[in-house]
């Protein structure tokens, strides 16, 4: 999203450049101001005016529960207001664990080490994100514009875990959030990157949704009819929960193809920093593209009242 790439654009990797780069406290400062200014009123308004009924939120596991036990308000504090834009302006939120404890795939956007998936290496990581979702379905629960759970983004199995073992996985983060929350709907993921749904039929709750991803791959409607058939064969419906980064071209021809097999889709993402693939984009200003120079190690380092203009 900001122009970085590979590991070192990792959640954690990032923050911790950016600290060596400003300090502590110049850094705890911008990610203040980052939070309260990347998705504001008028975004909402924007969204809602463009004809969109639904926001997916992506979070660090970090915002509600930093370590094992302990639980903040973090997140929801930084969703409150979002959620008042979108009880406004008529935008349901869905909320996506798009990190989760000790990463659900290698890659940097899960903010893994780029070696180890932990999630299905540990118990304790496992345990750890039940706790979560009970945490945020028990404060959630009765409120209408929140539309449902996105378990876990992406997740890539390893370390021996399988597809069986993830359903298993899926049916307890449900249990749990049920004990709490009847009303809001469950979307699961499927298996390498949400396209692999193996195992993972019949459907386990009657609140339910089967989210596929879909990248570089050609938008046709026999590239999807196999999550059709399972549409059809347990009557819950699919949700295209990402898509993008690819052209304009492609971009059209999938909401078409999603439009007429009924499947609603979500784009991602909505903002990037100077793009032509997305529907929102962020002007790189030069101060910050000699940032970006420094980090990919071709121009020197900037001083600190550089870095924090």
């Amino acid at each position: 999203m900001w122009n970085v790439h590979g590991f070192f654009g990792s959640t954690t990797n990032l923050q911790n450049e950016i600290i060596n780069l400003v300090g502590e406290d110049n850094a705890n400062t911008f990610y203040q101001a980052y939070y309260q200014n990347y998705i504001t009123e008028a975004d909402v308004s924007e969204i809602a005016g463009q004809g969109f009924n639904a926001l997916r939120v992506p979070f660090h596991y970090k915002f509600f529960s930093p370590a094992p036990g302990e639980f903040i308000e973090e997140g929801f504090n930084l969703l409150a207001p979002l959620l008042d834009w979108c009880s406004t302006y008529g935008v349901y939120l869905i909320l996506d664990m798009h990190c989760a404890p000790g990463a659900q795939n290698t890659n940097d956007f899960s903010d893994s080490d780029g070696q180890v998936a932990g999630l299905w290496i540990q118990q304790s990581y496992r345990d750890w994100t039940r706790a979560i979702w009970w945490y945020i379905a028990s404060y959630y629960a009765d409120e209408e514009w929140i539309a449902g759970y996105d378990l876990l983004n992406e997740p890539v199995l390893s370390g021996g875990f399988t597809s069986s073992q993830l359903r298993q996985f899926y049916i307890q983060l449900t249990s749990g959030i049920r004990q709490v929350d009847s009303n809001n709907i469950i979307f699961i993921e499927g298996n390498w990157y949400a396209t692999d749904f193996v195992d993972l039929t019949p459907p386990f709750d009657n609140n339910f949704v089967y989210s596929f991803h879909m990248y570089w791959t050609r938008p046709t409607l026999g590239n999807i009819n196999g999550y059709i058939n399972m549409r059809d064969i347990y009557g819950v419906p699919l949700w295209l929960g990402e898509f993008g980064e690819n052209s304009n071209h492609w971009f059209s021809s999938i909401v078409n193809v999603m439009e007429e097999s009924n499947i609603g889709w979500c784009w991602w993402t909505y903002k990037k920093v100077d793009t032509i693939n997305g529907l929102v984009s962020v002007k790189k200003s030069d101060d910050y593209q000699a940032l970006l120079n420094y980090w990919g190690g071709g121009a020197s380092k900037p001083t600190v009242s550089q870095a924090v203009s």
